[in-house]
């Protein structure tokens, strides 16, 4: 399932400069294969701003850069590869808070965040929906 680098890497860069459709950054990424670090039985991820961000990476460079400043220190990380949308149409939902996507974090000047707005995320868990209230109740 190895994909060139970076059709995504790339979408986001020229997003990042000001190009690109958003749309098109969306798609790409909802066809992308990223991989996502596991710790204690699920995915890596971090609380920020009122919401969980999954955290995935384009390819095992990003995912190194990563695991150098957070990962279980001579131990090698664990990640599950993982389409992007099925990170966002089916992860995300079955959190039961408000969840997005955070590509690239580790790498500067590249990272997208991904967060759980209408066109994202289903409907049903978007924020700018009024699913906030109804995702909180979920699963707690």
């Amino acid at each position: 399932m190895r994909q060139p680098r970076a059709a995504l890497a790339e979408r986001i860069a020229e997003r990042r400069r000001g190009g690109d459709d958003p749309r098109a950054l969306v798609g790409e990424m909802r066809r992308s294969i990223l991989l996502v670090p596991v710790a204690d039985g699920g995915l890596w991820s971090v609380r920020s701003g009122g919401v969980r961000w999954i955290c995935g990476f384009t390819d095992e460079t990003a995912l190194a850069r990563f695991a150098l400043r957070h990962g279980p220190g001579d131990r090698p990380v664990e990640y599950a590869a993982l389409r992007g949308a099925r990170i966002v149409d089916e992860i995300v939902p079955s959190l039961g808070e408000p969840a997005g996507l955070a590509v690239d974090i580790a790498t500067e000047d590249a990272s997208m965040f991904f967060p759980p707005v209408a066109g994202i995320v289903p409907d049903a868990v978007a924020v700018d929906l009024g699913a906030t209230e109804e995702v909180r109740g979920h699963g707690r």
